[in-house]
């Protein structure tokens, strides 16, 4: 068995990619391309996403114990940082850390917006959508528990309630 380590350009190009759309936002679609798990990453996930023109790349969110950050790398969009919105294009990096804004990408162009994603990929990890008013509680090997905010007796701060 030959194990791969470098993606040739042509390769990334070629591959299909998954196509996604977040179980709490139907317009948070995209499609994903996943260099880390074709190289054989599992501490961190490394992605080439595309999102279509008006949508946006996932729900709006914080995570609590894992960092996250973007490079674009090609079309115009909008990051939205703890309500505040940064207009976006090619060359700019994004940095979530760990219990930082909640956020999200929305592509506000005519064109897909390209980017490359990285993030931590822990065991365990506890995740905010304010808007939706939910937490979600992720433990490997285990399923996702997804909570009402206002079912919780202490929340993080800066969670709605």
């Amino acid at each position: 068995m030959t194990e791969k380590f470098v993606l040739k350009r042509t390769e990334i190009d070629a591959a299909e990619g998954l196509s996604k759309t977040h179980f709490l936002n139907s317009n948070a679609r995209r499609i994903n391309k996943s260099l880390g798990d074709m190289v054989g990453l599992t501490g961190i996930g490394v992605h080439i996403i595309e999102v279509p023109p008006g949508c946006e790349s996932t729900e709006y969110h914080r995570h609590y114990h894992e960092d996250e950050c973007t490079y674009v790398l090609s079309g115009t969009g909008e990051v939205i940082l703890d309500g505040q919105t940064v207009v976006i294009g090619p060359g700019d990096f994004i940095g979530y850390p760990k219990g930082g804004p909640a956020h999200t990408m929305k592509n506000t162009g005519t064109e897909v917006l390209r980017c490359l994603v990285v993030g931590e990929r822990l065991a365990q990890d506890v995740a905010d959508y304010p808007n939706k008013g939910k937490r979600i509680y992720r433990n490997a090997g285990m399923p996702w528990d997804l909570v009402d905010l206002d079912q919780i007796d202490n929340p993080v701060a800066g969670a709605k309630k």
